[in-house]
């Protein structure tokens, strides 16, 4: 069973025992467990059943998940250049996210 979950306005397929980072958030702990209640799609992996879509949520249905700790994204590289100028720069970002792990999907 599988589940579209939005969080901070991203949307994302999550499967029980997936591990996913989503944006960083400051106040939970490592441990703790977070429910989701915004759900747009519920489906079967199998194929067996209909997916339930909701608009835009499906009433009832939850994701729980348990928080793993603070991970950080690949690291992005933006260069700056302007010809015949002799200027080059080269500035890194790294993403902060905070690590879950999916625990349960309910109906």
């Amino acid at each position: 069973m599988y589940a579209i979950i939005e969080d901070s306005g991203t949307q994302i397929k999550v499967q029980a025992g997936d591990l996913v980072d989503i944006d960083l958030r400051d106040d939970v702990e490592d441990g703790a467990t977070i429910t989701f209640d915004r759900v747009l799609a519920i489906g079967d992996t199998a194929g067996t059943s209909a997916a339930k879509i909701g608009m835009p949520y499906l009433a009832g249905a939850t994701v729980t998940a348990k928080v793993l700790g603070e991970a950080d994204g690949p690291k992005v590289l933006v260069g700056k250049y302007k010809r015949r100028k002799g200027y080059r720069k080269t500035i890194g970002h790294r993403q902060h996210y905070t690590r879950i792990e999916v625990l349960s999907i309910g109906v």
